[in-house]
């Protein structure tokens, strides 16, 4: 697979503060993002990163520029094309955002049952095989709260799969997991990526044990977005606010070890 999936064109996204004034929380941000590949979107709480997948979702409209999806710009679709550009999405929310009342097996199942017309002994078989493919089995008369955090992200990706996602959105996927857990969710979503071939865009502020996954990272620091391929790349950027992220966020030790290398 080759070409570009999505792309931002100038675009901008404002909200009003209490005092009157305006907060451009994205400013004439340009980037694109490659189809079968994995891209993270990392910067501090606040900067932006969540928006940037609503407004890829059409769940928010940009105030300037183009959002594109495959050529389409999401803002001039209405609510049938809204749905049926939604279709091609999976999303893997904070914190899987299973349903407390449903069985691991109900939440996976929920996706085909609600927007296929499949046979229930078909559903059954895929919901199955996913769960197999993400050492689930044997969890699936469990409800979320019998689950650890780590099995809780595995449900939520066995859910987010569903539908043969052509792109997949994890929006803070390891948020309260302990780092070894956080390193195990890192190499499932790295394995299921590279066996399905989905494009994955991440946005994370585990930072730098994110960077691991990425093809591509963009770094969203007071409206502005960087892209860079590498964060060996990033360490190198010569723009002052790159400089700071890289000492607030990644640190001494990991310039050590670039320097190291």
């Amino acid at each position: 697979m080759n070409g570009t999936v999505i792309e931002f064109r100038d675009v901008s996204k404002i909200f009003p503060k209490k005092d009157g004034g305006e907060q451009r929380v994205l400013d004439r941000v340009n980037f694109a993002i490659p189809e079968g590949k994995t891209t993270v979107i990392a910067g501090r709480s606040g900067q932006g990163k969540s928006v940037t997948l609503k407004l890829v979702l059409g769940l928010m409209r940009a105030d300037g520029g183009q959002v594109l999806v495959d050529g389409q710009d999401v803002s001039l679709l209405g609510k049938k094309g809204l749905n049926a550009m939604r279709t091609r999405f999976g999303v893997l929310f904070q914190g899987s955002a299973l349903f407390d009342s449903l069985t691991v097996y109900e939440n996976v199942a929920l996706p085909l049952r609600e927007r296929t017309r499949k046979k229930e002994d078909e559903i059954r078989a895929i919901v199955e095989k996913t769960l197999a493919g993400l050492e689930l089995s044997g969890h699936e008369s469990k409800f979320p709260a019998q689950l650890s955090g780590g099995m809780r992200r595995r449900v939520g990706l066995a859910r987010a799969l569903q539908l043969d996602p052509e792109i997949l959105l994890f929006d803070e996927p390891t948020t309260g997991l302990d780092p070894v857990m956080t390193q195990e969710i890192y190499q499932l979503f790295a394995h299921t990526q590279a066996e399905a071939g989905f494009t994955a865009i991440i946005v994370s502020h585990d930072i730098p044990r994110v960077f691991s996954l990425a093809d591509q990272i963009i770094v969203i620091d007071h409206g502005a977005m960087d892209v860079f391929a590498s964060s060996d790349e990033i360490q190198r950027s010569e723009k002052a606010h790159i400089q700071e992220f890289v000492r607030t966020t990644m640190g001494s030790l990991y310039q050590s070890h670039l320097v190291e290398q």
